[in-house]
């Protein structure tokens, strides 16, 4: 072989080996990349908020709601669990949270027992829950101290104040049924609480339906009771939920009835600084809402067919009066897969 040749032979042995070596880097780059890309996807998956389901609560400055939120360390936590948190949402009346449960922006309310049988004859899509335990005489038709009305029959031609679609106005139509009158039989004057005393002080108007702790708070300056609710009315407080949320996340809607039962036992035991929570934040005087609070039931029922038919004795009853828009059959706003099955 001639010096030529054998230079050209050993370039063409450098060129192959190079070529090899190349073919050899190119097929190894893209493993390493793989595992490069492979090892950073626990990082990128780690590193993704989980998402928070955000559990939308109406509540009232006198009342259960109130206290949850006033102690809402336990809720908080139960709801973390379920990576939940608690947004919560202030209303005067029940009807009012009802209307915001049609509008969507509240999930759970707790509202008397007449706001639902409105809220349901005006199409607003929520379901009952739970339910308190009776508190008749938690509710009562009130005269000044000074009036000479002594019977609910004497409130025929009198002007009778009243907070419309709440708890109260059954207890007035039953009230004016057992003295064989009407509701067209007196004039009603709706207003709500905060306009009703200083009208019922003032003699504009002669008679008020009211419930605690407005009630003990006019008994304390005067008062006088024609009749409470005993024998008349249940007067319950219900626990209603919007229908689309009690369908999508039933174990949230139980983890908040359990808060409330839990409160429930904690209130029966301290009413004195129950009581005290609520007057910083209401303005009603501790007297008031200490007698209110000694005189409410403690406890959370479920919704069996005794409190169904309550509620449809209300409907049927406000139905034949007109004073809703259309007749409603509760056991219609009812989930029985929801339905609080409280335990021991």
């Amino acid at each position: 072989m001639t010096p030529a040749s054998s230079k050209v032979a050993g370039f063409r042995v450098r060129i192959g080996l190079l070529a090899l070596l190349l073919g050899a880097a190119c097929q190894k780059q893209p493993t390493e990349e793989r595992r490069t890309v492979a090892s950073a996807e626990p990082s990128i998956a780690a590193a993704t908020p989980q998402k928070t389901t955000t559990v939308q609560l109406g509540f009232q400055r006198i009342g259960a709601p109130f206290l949850l939120k006033a102690r809402s360390d336990s809720l908080t936590q139960a709801l973390s669990k379920q990576a939940a948190t608690a947004s919560w949402k202030e209303f005067k009346t029940g009807p009012a949270l009802l209307e915001a449960i049609n509008a969507k922006e509240v999930d759970i309310g707790y509202v008397g027992e007449t706001p639902p049988v409105f809220a349901q004859s005006g199409g607003v899509n929520f379901v009952y829950v739970a339910a308190d335990l009776p508190a008749p005489k938690a509710e009562a038709i009130i005269v000044p101290k000074s009036s000479p009305i002594k019977t609910v029959a004497e409130l025929k031609g009198k002007r009778v104040a009243l907070n419309r679609g709440s708890n109260v106005h059954f207890l007035l139509v039953k009230a004016l049924e057992k003295a064989k009158l009407t509701p067209s039989d007196i004039s009603v004057v709706y207003l709500a609480p905060g306009d009703a005393r200083p009208a019922f002080e003032t003699g504009k108007v002669d008679a008020w339906v009211i419930w605690d702790p407005f009630l003990a708070a006019a008994e304390q300056t005067g008062a006088r009771q024609l009749v409470d609710g005993e024998g008349l009315v249940q007067n319950r407080f219900f626990y209603v939920v919007r229908r689309e949320f009690a369908e999508s996340a039933p174990a949230l809607v139980r983890t908040v009835l359990d808060e409330y039962k839990n409160l429930s036992a904690w209130e029966a035991e301290h009413t004195e600084e129950a009581a005290k929570l609520l007057a910083e934040s209401s303005g009603v005087a501790y007297e008031a809402l200490l007698a209110s609070e000694r005189r409410h039931p403690y406890g959370i029922v479920t919704i069996n067919d005794e409190v169904l038919n309550q509620q449809q004795t209300i409907a049927d009853t406000f139905a034949k009066l007109e004073l809703i828009p259309k007749a409603v059959r509760v056991a219609d706003a009812v989930l029985p897969a929801v339905v609080y099955a409280s335990k021991p």
